[in-house]
């Protein structure tokens, strides 16, 4: 993710990693809905925020729901788990939808 006056990251040519300091992560849905990919990345930053948190404070059980949280973010932006070019479009809003609600964003 880039923040103001950043560019973005640099794409492998199929378009399905991004490459940051030279590794290659899988790059985000880009068939998401823009509101979609706002509400979701807002809540990955508030779990990675919080798995912070829960480090400095040497809290365990905070952190695992922490780290829960980050990863269901990630499945949902399609960063983790099936890869989100081997899935079908409804495949794919499953992938997000249950999230998107839970987070209140799909009501």
């Amino acid at each position: 993710m880039s923040g103001p006056g950043t560019p973005p990251p640099e794409h492998t040519p199929d378009g399905r990693h991004v490459v940051i300091k030279g590794r290659r992560w899988r790059a985000t849905d880009p068939d998401l809905p823009d509101d979609v990919n706002e509400t979701l990345r807002r809540e990955l930053m508030s779990a990675r925020r919080a798995v912070g948190q829960a480090l400095r404070a040497h809290d365990e059980a905070a952190e695992q729901v922490a780290r829960d949280r980050v990863q269901k973010a990630k499945v949902a932006l399609g960063e983790r788990g099936t890869p989100w070019w081997e899935q079908t479009p409804q495949q794919r809003r499953e992938r997000w939808e249950p999230l998107f609600r839970e987070l209140g964003a799909g009501s």
